[in-house]
This record gives C-alpha cells, sequence and structure tokens, in this order.
C-alpha cells in the first residue's frame, strides 16, 4: 500500500513563545563543533545541543497528569494510544465562529478515533493574534466527544478550551477519561477529505502530564 507521511507539527525554535505567560525554550550547545575538536581525531568533531523548555511548547499532547495529580504520565501512558490511530478530521473553520459546538460532531463515525478539528487558526502561529479569542471546543461538545469513545482530540488553536475565562472544562473532560489532547497543531487543511491514521509520540518521561510530539498523519495515496 502507498503511504505519505503529513506533518502536523509547528517547528520549536529559540526563543518562541506558544503560550503567553509560559516561557520560551532556550537552546543551544552544549558543546560546540569546535569544542569537540580536542576529543576526537582531526576531522572528526560533533555537536551536542541543550534546551530548557516547559513542556507547553510547540505541537504538544496532554495526558492525565497534566490536570488529575493521580492521571497517567508520560511514562505511563501505553505506546499504542499515541501511534498509528484511525483518525476523522472535523472542519470547523473560525470564520464561522470561534465556539465549536456538539453540532460539529453529530452524525460523525467517533467511537474509538482520534478527532482532528480544524479551525485554520494555525495560519496565525507566531502573531499577536494567535493568542486572543482563539477557536475552542465548548463543554457540552466535550461531554458529547467523551460518550462517544473518542480516544485523543486535537485542534489547531492556541487552547481547546475557552481562554477568556479561568475554567478548563474540556480538559476536565477528557483527561479524566484518559482521553488525550493535542494542541497547537498545523497543517490540517491538508487533511480534508483524506482517510488517515494519526501518530503524535512524546518522551517517555515520569511526573511529567505533557510534552512536544512530532504529530503526522499517514494518508494512503
Amino acid at each position: 500500500m502507498n503511504e505519505r507521511h503529513i506533518d502536523l507539527s509547528h517547528t520549536i525554535k529559540n526563543g518562541l513563545i506558544t503560550y503567553k505567560g509560559l516561557p520560551a525554550p532556550l537552546i543551544c550547545d552544549f558543546l560546540t563543533r569546535k569544542d569537540s575538536e580536542k576529543f576526537y581525531n582531526k576531522g572528526t568533531t560533533f555537536q551536542i545541543g541543550k534546551i530548557e523548555l516547559v513542556g507547553n511548547t510547540g505541537t504538544y499532547i496532554d495526558c492525565p497528569f497534566h490536570r488529575y495529580e493521580n492521571g497517567k504520565d508520560l511514562s505511563e501512558v501505553a505506546l499504542s494510544r499515541f501511534v498509528n490511530l484511525d483518525a476523522i478530521l472535523i472542519e470547523a473553520h473560525y470564520k464561522n465562529g470561534i465556539e465549536i459546538g456538539i453540532d460539529y460532531f453529530k452524525g460523525k463515525e467517533l467511537k474509538d478515533k482520534v478527532v482532528l478539528v480544524y479551525t485554520g487558526w494555525s495560519a496565525l502561529w507566531a502573531t499577536d493574534a494567535y493568542f486572543e479569542d482563539h477557536p475552542f471546543i465548548t463543554e457540552e461538545a466535550a461531554l458529547f466527544l467523551e460518550a462517544q469513545g473518542v480516544v485523543l482530540v486535537g485542534i489547531d488553536s492556541h487552547n481547546i478550551d475557552d481562554t477568556r475565562t479561568n475554567s478548563r472544562p474540556v480538559h476536565s473532560i477528557l483527561l479524566n477519561k484518559e482521553i488525550l489532547i493535542v494542541e497547537h497543531l498545523n497543517n490540517l487543511q491538508t487533511l480534508v477529505g483524506k482517510d488517515f491514521v494519526f501518530t503524535a509520540a512524546p518522551p517517555k518521561i515520569e511526573n511529567m502530564g505533557t510534552f512536544p510530539v512530532r504529530a503526522f498523519a499517514t494518508v494512503k495515496k
């Protein structure tokens, strides 16, 4: 079977602000190629990079521990929950309104699937507008998705919840049922009308509930 992969992630760069109020990543050399010359034979050099970042950087996945103290962290969620998952794309462009309600999901085959919500908001990535009045999933829609038995919900917006308030019902509902969340997706417009599976695997880290992923879709040609 012929397949192709579509990258759904934003690039993480030094100084990137993903969420206002959280620090940008610091990416630098721990060992430069010049400094490595003294350790190896002539003409053989290596670079060892160093990165300092918060988990909520770039395109990232939320596990239950992000919201709940006793929830599963990145190391405890089974690998099968991250890789080659049957997926469906829901078109909910922000020009039609930023509230993504239950009607967008009714009548769709959702059980045991990844639900990716394409809003078009990723076009504003790395601009001031990206952080304000962004599309979000409503509490009613989250309850519906939970009842339908979805396994992961992703969105190409700044947050799956409405950040104009301090309430986070969508995170609370989904992560309580071990339904994973991926935020800040990119390139979802390339999946319109296509059959695909979804992968977003984080490193295996204890005591962290959120971390960047290289999210991608595998599409049948």
